[in-house]
Protein backbone atom coordinates (compact mmCIF):
# COMPACT_ATOMS: atom_id res chain seq x y z
CA UNK A 1 0.00 0.00 0.00
CA UNK A 2 2.57 2.41 0.90
CA UNK A 3 4.06 1.48 -2.64
CA UNK A 4 0.77 3.02 -4.37
CA UNK A 5 0.82 5.48 -2.61
CA UNK A 6 4.92 6.78 -3.11
CA UNK A 7 3.79 5.89 -6.90
CA UNK A 8 0.26 7.85 -6.81
CA UNK A 9 1.88 11.02 -5.11
CA UNK A 10 4.72 10.65 -7.66
CA UNK A 11 2.56 10.82 -10.64
CA UNK A 12 0.97 13.89 -9.23
CA UNK A 13 4.03 15.73 -8.91
CA UNK A 14 4.94 14.79 -12.50
CA UNK A 15 2.10 15.95 -13.45
CA UNK A 16 1.86 19.20 -11.78
CA UNK A 17 5.36 19.60 -13.56
CA UNK A 18 4.46 19.15 -16.83
CA UNK A 19 1.31 21.52 -16.31
CA UNK A 20 3.96 24.39 -14.86
CA UNK A 21 5.92 23.53 -18.14
CA UNK A 22 3.10 23.69 -20.73
CA UNK A 23 2.22 27.16 -19.31
CA UNK A 24 1.82 30.12 -21.77
CA UNK A 25 3.73 33.10 -20.91
CA UNK A 26 3.50 34.20 -16.89
CA UNK A 27 4.06 37.39 -16.39
CA UNK A 28 3.60 39.38 -13.16
CA UNK A 29 3.79 42.67 -13.90
CA UNK A 30 2.15 45.54 -16.60
CA UNK A 31 3.89 46.18 -19.99
CA UNK A 32 6.67 47.85 -20.00
CA UNK A 33 5.99 51.76 -20.59
CA UNK A 34 6.56 53.35 -23.94
CA UNK A 35 4.85 56.85 -22.78
CA UNK A 36 5.23 59.35 -20.05
CA UNK A 37 1.74 58.77 -18.95
CA UNK A 38 2.51 54.76 -18.83
CA UNK A 39 6.14 55.95 -16.80
CA UNK A 40 4.40 57.49 -14.11
CA UNK A 41 1.41 54.46 -13.80
CA UNK A 42 4.17 51.90 -14.01
CA UNK A 43 5.98 53.91 -11.52
CA UNK A 44 2.91 54.57 -9.26
CA UNK A 45 1.95 50.76 -9.45
CA UNK A 46 5.01 49.61 -8.25
CA UNK A 47 5.55 52.19 -5.09
CA UNK A 48 1.94 51.52 -3.95
CA UNK A 49 2.58 47.44 -4.23
CA UNK A 50 5.56 47.79 -2.05
CA UNK A 51 3.78 50.17 0.33
CA UNK A 52 1.19 47.41 0.53
CA UNK A 53 3.57 44.91 0.71
CA UNK A 54 5.19 46.78 3.79
CA UNK A 55 1.91 47.04 5.46
CA UNK A 56 1.36 43.30 4.89
CA UNK A 57 5.07 42.51 6.73
CA UNK A 58 4.21 44.71 9.61
CA UNK A 59 1.09 44.13 10.79
CA UNK A 60 1.80 39.98 9.94
CA UNK A 61 4.94 40.23 11.82
CA UNK A 62 3.28 41.85 15.23
CA UNK A 63 -0.09 39.80 14.89
CA UNK A 64 1.93 36.35 14.57
CA UNK A 65 4.19 37.22 17.03
CA UNK A 66 1.39 38.23 19.34
CA UNK A 67 0.27 34.98 18.87
CA UNK A 68 3.76 33.31 19.60
CA UNK A 69 4.62 34.67 22.44
CA UNK A 70 1.56 35.49 24.65
CA UNK A 71 0.06 31.99 23.66
CA UNK A 72 -2.03 30.24 26.32
CA UNK A 73 0.77 27.45 26.74
CA UNK A 74 3.77 29.93 28.57
CA UNK A 75 0.91 31.03 30.86
CA UNK A 76 -0.45 34.30 29.53
CA UNK A 77 -3.98 34.83 30.18
CA UNK A 78 -6.06 37.39 27.75
CA UNK A 79 -6.15 40.51 28.49
CA UNK A 80 -9.71 42.58 28.24
CA UNK A 81 -9.74 46.34 27.78
CA UNK A 82 -11.95 48.51 26.18
CA UNK A 83 -11.54 52.41 24.50
CA UNK A 84 -7.80 53.26 23.95
CA UNK A 85 -7.34 56.94 23.12
CA UNK A 86 -3.76 56.62 22.07
CA UNK A 87 -4.40 53.39 20.04
CA UNK A 88 -6.99 55.20 18.31
CA UNK A 89 -5.04 58.13 17.58
CA UNK A 90 -2.36 56.41 16.34
CA UNK A 91 -4.34 53.53 13.91
CA UNK A 92 -6.01 56.40 12.37
CA UNK A 93 -3.52 58.91 11.84
CA UNK A 94 -0.69 56.46 10.45
CA UNK A 95 -3.01 54.92 7.93
CA UNK A 96 -4.20 58.61 7.01
CA UNK A 97 -0.87 59.82 6.17
CA UNK A 98 0.15 56.42 4.01
CA UNK A 99 -2.87 56.92 2.04
CA UNK A 100 -2.31 60.91 1.66
CA UNK A 101 1.04 59.55 0.40
CA UNK A 102 -0.36 57.65 -2.26
CA UNK A 103 -3.32 59.70 -3.20
CA UNK A 104 -0.99 62.76 -3.94
CA UNK A 105 0.98 61.14 -6.96
CA UNK A 106 -1.84 59.09 -8.17
CA UNK A 107 -3.91 62.40 -8.41
CA UNK A 108 -1.00 63.80 -9.96
CA UNK A 109 -1.12 61.63 -12.89
CA UNK A 110 -4.34 61.06 -12.80
CA UNK A 111 -4.73 64.90 -13.61
CA UNK A 112 -2.29 64.43 -16.20
CA UNK A 113 -3.93 61.30 -17.98
CA UNK A 114 -6.88 64.14 -18.58
CA UNK A 115 -4.86 66.95 -19.91
CA UNK A 116 -5.78 66.83 -23.62
CA UNK A 117 -4.60 70.52 -24.63
CA UNK A 118 -2.42 71.51 -27.20
CA UNK A 119 -2.18 68.28 -28.57
CA UNK A 120 0.26 68.49 -32.02
CA UNK A 121 -2.50 66.33 -34.37
CA UNK A 122 -5.94 65.10 -33.63
CA UNK A 123 -7.40 61.51 -34.88
CA UNK A 124 -11.06 60.67 -34.31
CA UNK A 125 -11.22 57.02 -33.34
CA UNK A 126 -14.71 55.12 -34.09
CA UNK A 127 -15.53 51.27 -32.46
CA UNK A 128 -17.24 49.36 -34.66
CA UNK A 129 -18.69 45.47 -34.32
CA UNK A 130 -15.70 44.39 -34.71
CA UNK A 131 -13.27 47.30 -35.95
CA UNK A 132 -11.62 50.72 -35.90
CA UNK A 133 -12.04 53.63 -38.05
CA UNK A 134 -9.39 56.13 -37.89
CA UNK A 135 -10.28 59.59 -39.14
CA UNK A 136 -6.77 62.42 -39.06
CA UNK A 137 -8.83 65.44 -39.04
CA UNK A 138 -5.75 67.94 -39.65
CA UNK A 139 -5.65 65.57 -43.18
CA UNK A 140 -8.45 64.21 -44.33
CA UNK A 141 -7.18 60.41 -44.25
CA UNK A 142 -8.90 58.19 -43.12
CA UNK A 143 -9.79 54.26 -43.09
CA UNK A 144 -10.87 51.41 -41.49
CA UNK A 145 -8.82 48.49 -38.76
CA UNK A 146 -9.83 44.99 -39.46
CA UNK A 147 -8.41 41.78 -37.73
CA UNK A 148 -5.74 40.42 -40.13
CA UNK A 149 -5.33 36.94 -38.61
CA UNK A 150 -5.82 34.43 -41.05
CA UNK A 151 -9.33 32.17 -40.96
CA UNK A 152 -7.74 29.00 -41.02
CA UNK A 153 -5.51 30.10 -37.66
CA UNK A 154 -9.03 31.02 -36.09
CA UNK A 155 -10.39 27.66 -36.90
CA UNK A 156 -7.16 25.74 -35.72
CA UNK A 157 -6.80 24.57 -39.35
CA UNK A 158 -2.83 25.69 -39.03
CA UNK A 159 -0.69 26.91 -36.59
CA UNK A 160 -0.96 30.01 -34.88
CA UNK A 161 1.45 32.86 -35.34
CA UNK A 162 2.86 34.81 -32.41
CA UNK A 163 0.53 37.54 -32.66
CA UNK A 164 -2.64 36.05 -32.82
CA UNK A 165 -5.74 37.86 -33.38
CA UNK A 166 -3.14 41.14 -32.13
CA UNK A 167 -2.52 41.81 -36.15
CA UNK A 168 -4.67 44.61 -38.37
CA UNK A 169 -4.89 45.09 -42.65
CA UNK A 170 -4.32 49.03 -41.46
CA UNK A 171 -2.43 50.20 -38.10
CA UNK A 172 -2.70 52.98 -36.74
CA UNK A 173 0.29 55.08 -37.59
CA UNK A 174 1.69 58.03 -35.82
CA UNK A 175 4.72 60.22 -35.01
CA UNK A 176 7.28 59.75 -32.23
CA UNK A 177 7.84 62.59 -30.01
CA UNK A 178 4.45 64.19 -30.40
CA UNK A 179 1.17 64.59 -28.55
CA UNK A 180 -1.44 62.60 -29.65
CA UNK A 181 -4.71 63.61 -29.06
CA UNK A 182 -7.52 60.66 -29.82
CA UNK A 183 -11.08 61.39 -29.80
CA UNK A 184 -12.97 58.53 -28.99
CA UNK A 185 -17.06 57.30 -29.89
CA UNK A 186 -18.86 54.08 -30.90
CA UNK A 187 -21.14 53.95 -33.84
CA UNK A 188 -23.10 51.06 -31.98
CA UNK A 189 -22.18 49.64 -28.63
CA UNK A 190 -19.72 50.36 -25.86
CA UNK A 191 -15.88 49.39 -27.26
CA UNK A 192 -12.76 50.61 -25.29
CA UNK A 193 -9.96 51.37 -26.89
CA UNK A 194 -6.86 50.05 -25.08
CA UNK A 195 -2.99 50.30 -25.31
CA UNK A 196 -1.50 49.30 -22.53
CA UNK A 197 2.27 50.34 -23.39
CA UNK A 198 0.71 54.15 -23.64
CA UNK A 199 -1.11 53.49 -20.44
CA UNK A 200 -4.27 54.74 -22.47
CA UNK A 201 -7.75 52.91 -22.27
CA UNK A 202 -10.40 54.59 -22.79
CA UNK A 203 -14.38 53.69 -23.67
CA UNK A 204 -15.81 54.64 -26.72
CA UNK A 205 -19.41 55.07 -26.41
CA UNK A 206 -22.32 55.78 -28.60
CA UNK A 207 -23.77 59.14 -28.72
CA UNK A 208 -20.66 60.39 -26.46
CA UNK A 209 -17.24 61.65 -27.53
CA UNK A 210 -14.24 60.78 -24.87
CA UNK A 211 -10.78 62.09 -25.30
CA UNK A 212 -7.49 60.86 -24.59
CA UNK A 213 -4.01 61.49 -25.50
CA UNK A 214 -0.35 59.66 -25.32
CA UNK A 215 3.38 60.57 -26.58
CA UNK A 216 5.10 57.77 -27.97
CA UNK A 217 8.98 58.08 -27.39
CA UNK A 218 10.75 55.43 -29.72
CA UNK A 219 9.42 53.98 -33.06
CA UNK A 220 7.58 50.51 -32.66
CA UNK A 221 4.87 48.51 -33.38
CA UNK A 222 2.37 48.64 -30.31
CA UNK A 223 -0.32 46.20 -29.62
CA UNK A 224 -3.75 46.44 -27.83
CA UNK A 225 -7.49 45.43 -27.82
CA UNK A 226 -10.74 46.58 -27.28
CA UNK A 227 -11.10 46.10 -23.34
CA UNK A 228 -14.91 45.99 -23.51
CA UNK A 229 -17.09 42.57 -24.12
CA UNK A 230 -19.09 44.57 -27.12
CA UNK A 231 -20.43 41.05 -28.62
CA UNK A 232 -19.88 37.77 -29.73
CA UNK A 233 -16.34 37.83 -31.18
CA UNK A 234 -15.11 40.46 -29.19
CA UNK A 235 -11.64 38.84 -29.02
CA UNK A 236 -11.77 39.98 -32.95
CA UNK A 237 -11.14 43.97 -32.19
CA UNK A 238 -7.55 44.11 -32.30
CA UNK A 239 -5.59 47.24 -32.23
CA UNK A 240 -2.05 48.02 -33.54
CA UNK A 241 -0.28 51.31 -33.73
CA UNK A 242 3.20 52.15 -35.37
CA UNK A 243 4.72 54.71 -34.37
CA UNK A 244 7.24 55.83 -36.96
CA UNK A 245 9.96 58.94 -36.50
CA UNK A 246 8.31 62.34 -38.06
CA UNK A 247 10.35 61.92 -41.29
CA UNK A 248 8.86 58.56 -41.84
CA UNK A 249 5.24 59.51 -40.94
CA UNK A 250 5.47 62.93 -43.23
CA UNK A 251 6.02 60.05 -46.35
CA UNK A 252 3.54 57.78 -44.77
CA UNK A 253 1.05 60.71 -44.69
CA UNK A 254 2.16 61.84 -48.09
CA UNK A 255 1.33 58.40 -49.48
CA UNK A 256 -1.75 57.95 -48.39
CA UNK A 257 -3.37 61.26 -49.20
CA UNK A 258 -1.88 59.85 -53.11
CA UNK A 259 -3.78 56.91 -52.34
CA UNK A 260 -6.62 58.04 -51.88
CA UNK A 261 -6.43 60.78 -55.00
CA UNK A 262 -6.06 57.54 -57.04
CA UNK A 263 -8.17 55.31 -55.96
CA UNK A 264 -10.86 58.09 -55.84
CA UNK A 265 -14.28 56.92 -57.15
CA UNK A 266 -16.44 57.76 -60.01
CA UNK A 267 -20.18 57.01 -58.68
CA UNK A 268 -22.02 57.38 -61.60
CA UNK A 269 -19.48 54.41 -63.57
CA UNK A 270 -21.28 51.41 -65.10
CA UNK A 271 -19.24 48.21 -64.09
CA UNK A 272 -20.16 45.25 -65.24
CA UNK A 273 -20.92 41.73 -63.43
CA UNK A 274 -17.19 40.31 -63.48
CA UNK A 275 -15.93 43.72 -61.87
CA UNK A 276 -18.42 44.48 -59.26
CA UNK A 277 -18.16 40.10 -58.09
CA UNK A 278 -14.04 41.21 -58.10
CA UNK A 279 -14.71 44.14 -55.75
CA UNK A 280 -17.00 42.47 -53.82
CA UNK A 281 -14.95 39.36 -52.70
CA UNK A 282 -12.84 41.97 -51.49
CA UNK A 283 -15.20 44.04 -49.43
CA UNK A 284 -17.02 40.74 -48.18
CA UNK A 285 -13.40 39.26 -47.31
CA UNK A 286 -12.76 42.47 -44.76
CA UNK A 287 -15.73 43.56 -43.34
CA UNK A 288 -18.54 40.13 -43.74
CA UNK A 289 -16.69 36.98 -43.59
CA UNK A 290 -15.85 36.84 -40.43
CA UNK A 291 -19.57 36.27 -39.50
CA UNK A 292 -21.16 34.93 -42.56
CA UNK A 293 -17.98 32.71 -43.08
CA UNK A 294 -15.87 32.75 -46.38
CA UNK A 295 -18.14 29.84 -47.97
CA UNK A 296 -21.19 32.13 -46.93
CA UNK A 297 -22.71 29.32 -44.94
CA UNK A 298 -22.86 31.87 -41.82
CA UNK A 299 -22.87 30.51 -38.09
CA UNK A 300 -25.51 28.53 -37.28
CA UNK A 301 -27.25 29.77 -34.38
CA UNK A 302 -25.60 32.67 -34.69
CA UNK A 303 -24.97 34.65 -37.84
CA UNK A 304 -27.23 33.53 -40.93
CA UNK A 305 -25.99 31.89 -43.98
CA UNK A 306 -26.16 33.81 -47.18
CA UNK A 307 -25.32 30.88 -49.64
CA UNK A 308 -29.26 30.27 -51.13
CA UNK A 309 -30.96 32.35 -48.52
CA UNK A 310 -33.79 34.83 -49.04
CA UNK A 311 -31.62 38.24 -48.77
CA UNK A 312 -29.07 37.35 -50.74
CA UNK A 313 -31.57 35.27 -53.61
CA UNK A 314 -34.85 38.01 -52.95
CA UNK A 315 -35.99 41.19 -53.69
CA UNK A 316 -33.03 43.38 -54.93
CA UNK A 317 -33.91 46.48 -52.50
CA UNK A 318 -34.50 44.30 -49.50
CA UNK A 319 -30.96 43.09 -49.73
CA UNK A 320 -29.17 46.63 -50.71
CA UNK A 321 -31.42 47.88 -47.51
CA UNK A 322 -29.99 46.02 -44.67
CA UNK A 323 -26.63 45.62 -45.39
CA UNK A 324 -26.63 49.92 -45.48
CA UNK A 325 -29.14 49.99 -42.40
CA UNK A 326 -28.77 46.67 -40.77
CA UNK A 327 -31.40 44.82 -38.57
CA UNK A 328 -32.12 45.89 -35.66
CA UNK A 329 -31.79 43.73 -32.35
CA UNK A 330 -29.06 41.56 -34.39
CA UNK A 331 -25.59 42.04 -34.96
CA UNK A 332 -26.69 43.13 -38.24
CA UNK A 333 -24.89 46.34 -38.36
CA UNK A 334 -25.45 49.48 -40.72
CA UNK A 335 -22.47 49.96 -43.25
CA UNK A 336 -24.33 53.04 -44.75
CA UNK A 337 -21.09 55.35 -43.06
CA UNK A 338 -19.10 52.66 -43.45
CA UNK A 339 -18.82 51.59 -47.14
CA UNK A 340 -18.73 54.15 -50.36
CA UNK A 341 -21.38 53.81 -52.83
CA UNK A 342 -18.70 51.62 -54.89
CA UNK A 343 -18.17 48.61 -52.05
CA UNK A 344 -22.05 48.35 -51.04
CA UNK A 345 -22.90 48.28 -54.63
CA UNK A 346 -20.00 46.04 -54.93
CA UNK A 347 -20.86 43.57 -51.73
CA UNK A 348 -24.19 43.29 -52.74
CA UNK A 349 -23.41 42.38 -56.25
CA UNK A 350 -21.11 39.52 -55.27
CA UNK A 351 -23.58 37.98 -52.32
CA UNK A 352 -26.11 37.59 -54.82
CA UNK A 353 -23.83 36.08 -57.31
CA UNK A 354 -21.19 34.40 -55.29
CA UNK A 355 -21.56 30.67 -53.90
CA UNK A 356 -24.56 28.82 -54.90
CA UNK A 357 -26.27 32.39 -55.78
CA UNK A 358 -26.68 32.91 -59.36
CA UNK A 359 -29.31 36.15 -59.83
CA UNK A 360 -26.92 38.04 -62.30
CA UNK A 361 -28.06 40.68 -60.59
CA UNK A 362 -25.27 43.90 -61.55
CA UNK A 363 -26.06 46.98 -58.52
CA UNK A 364 -24.61 49.98 -59.79
CA UNK A 365 -23.14 52.62 -57.92
CA UNK A 366 -25.31 55.50 -58.85
CA UNK A 367 -28.23 53.47 -57.79
CA UNK A 368 -26.67 53.21 -53.99
CA UNK A 369 -25.99 57.17 -54.78
CA UNK A 370 -29.63 57.63 -55.27
CA UNK A 371 -31.24 55.59 -52.32
CA UNK A 372 -28.81 58.11 -50.41
CA UNK A 373 -30.08 60.95 -51.80
CA UNK A 374 -33.69 60.12 -51.44
CA UNK A 375 -33.03 59.14 -47.53
CA UNK A 376 -31.18 62.44 -46.86
CA UNK A 377 -34.25 63.97 -48.24
CA UNK A 378 -36.34 62.00 -46.55
CA UNK A 379 -34.80 63.27 -43.45
CA UNK A 380 -34.46 66.65 -44.03
CA UNK A 381 -38.52 66.91 -44.68
CA UNK A 382 -39.09 65.24 -41.14
CA UNK A 383 -38.47 68.74 -39.54
CA UNK A 384 -39.86 70.82 -42.02
CA UNK A 385 -43.23 68.87 -41.60
CA UNK A 386 -43.34 68.88 -37.94
CA UNK A 387 -42.75 72.67 -37.62
CA UNK A 388 -45.53 72.92 -40.38
CA UNK A 389 -47.61 71.03 -37.99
Amino acid sequence: MKIKKWIQAGVGIGLGVAAFGARAAYELNLQAPETPIASQIYHLHSLIMYVVLAIFVVVFSVMFYSIFAHRKSKGHAAAHFHENTTIEVIWTIIPFFILMGMAYPATKTVLQMKDTSNPDMTVKVTGYQWKWEYDYLQDGVHFFSTLSTPHDQISNKVAKDSNYLLEVDNPLVVPTGKKIRILIAANDVIHSWWVPAFGVKQDAIPGFIRDAWFNVEKPGIYRGQCAELCGMDHGFMPIVVVAKTPEDYAKWMADQKAKLAAVAEDPNKVYTLAEMKAKGATVYTTHCAACHQASGMGVPGAFPALNGSKIATGDKAAHINIVMHGKAGTAMVAFASQLSDTEIAAVVTYERNAWGNHTGDVIQPSEIKALRGAAATAATAVPRLAAGA
